[in-house]
């Protein structure tokens, strides 16, 4: 299972300590991170992953590595820049959104378009009305989040 997890590059203590946990607890599952491979909450889900001794792939905006996280297992530069966002969403299975500011909106926004499924803990929230299928389902912390994730995903 690959899971992506997005959300801000400058996240508050609280975001940033959810997603450390959230990789966590994607490696225990032997799932695969997938993420934007930066600072904030990408490097934070990815120090997760790599203490528990997992797999993570980031999808880079510019055309090097500088500057990506420390922790990834691979880094991939794309020289997409902010389209780099539909190469996240495109590779994963779930979608899981912590935090976040218009990036992040861009990923959720994309995900539920290809029918992603995406979890979202203290992010966006959206609705359409007839469109009730296409929501963000909310989680109150980590790993509820990978409940869901894994649930939406196996189902």
């Amino acid at each position: 299972m690959y899971i992506a997890v997005v959300g801000s590059g400058d996240p508050d203590e609280k975001n940033e300590n959810i997603a450390y946990e959230l990789g966590t607890l994607i490696a225990k599952r032997g799932a695969t991170l997938i993420c934007g491979g930066l600072g904030g909450v990408m490097d934070a889900v990815a120090k997760g992953v790599a203490d528990e001794n997992g797999t993570s792939i980031g999808i880079l905006p510019g055309s090097s590595r500088e500057g990506s996280s420390a922790y990834l297992s691979t880094a991939l530069s794309t020289g997409l820049g902010e389209a780099r966002n539909t190469v996240i969403v495109r590779s994963a299975d779930v979608v899981i959104a912590v935090g976040g500011e218009h990036g992040t909106l861009s990923e959720i926004a994309f995900a539920l378009k290809t029918r992603k499924p995406v979890i979202g803990i203290n992010t966006w929230q959206l609705s359409k009305e007839g469109h009730e299928d296409m929501s963000i389902a909310r989680a109150k912390d980590a790993k509820e989040a990978i409940e869901l994730a894994v649930s939406a995903v196996t189902e």
